[in-house]
């Protein structure tokens, strides 16, 4: 499935719409299979796949009830938008201009590492979701977190 991701990496999406692979994860995304998943999530952001650990993922959003409306708007957005790709010789991707319009990608992206997928952001767009996600840093934590400790 290729290796563990984590880290920030502020990455620049070029006029035609690619952006390079960073060179440290560029071997663990493509291992094996060069193919790569891109998707949409519902907070305006993509996620990055390699495509091992999309299969899974995927196979279990296949199995949301269409008739339930939150799940539904979930198997859109997974689904629906689900592209392959796979990195030319320069390590760069292509996102569609369907993917960069729901998550409002200009020029400079944040590339974040999520265990077995990256999230992908518009760099303005993360910076306004951290500095709110910060404002609540002092708050209760949510449930399941209660005994969790840095």
């Amino acid at each position: 499935m290729g290796g563990t991701f984590h880290g920030a990496t502020v990455i620049t999406l070029d006029a035609k719409g690619r952006l390079a692979l960073p060179t440290r994860h560029r071997d663990a995304l493509c291992s094996g299979n060069a193919e790569l998943v891109l998707t949409a999530h519902p907070d305006g952001c993509l996620l990055l796949y390699p495509m091992a650990a999309w299969t899974p993922v995927r196979t279990k959003v296949e199995k949301f009830p269409a008739l339930n409306p939150q799940m539904s708007v979930w198997k859109r957005l997974l689904i629906g938008f689900e592209e392959h790709v796979s990195p030319d010789a320069s390590g760069r991707i292509l996102i569609s201009p369907a993917l960069r319009m729901h998550a409002k990608l200009e020029r400079e992206l944040m590339l974040l590492g999520q265990g077995s997928y990256f999230e992908l952001w518009d760099n303005g767009l993360w910076t306004a979701k951290l500095t709110q996600a910060q404002a609540y840093a002092g708050s209760t934590p949510p449930a399941g977190m209660e005994d969790f400790s840095l």
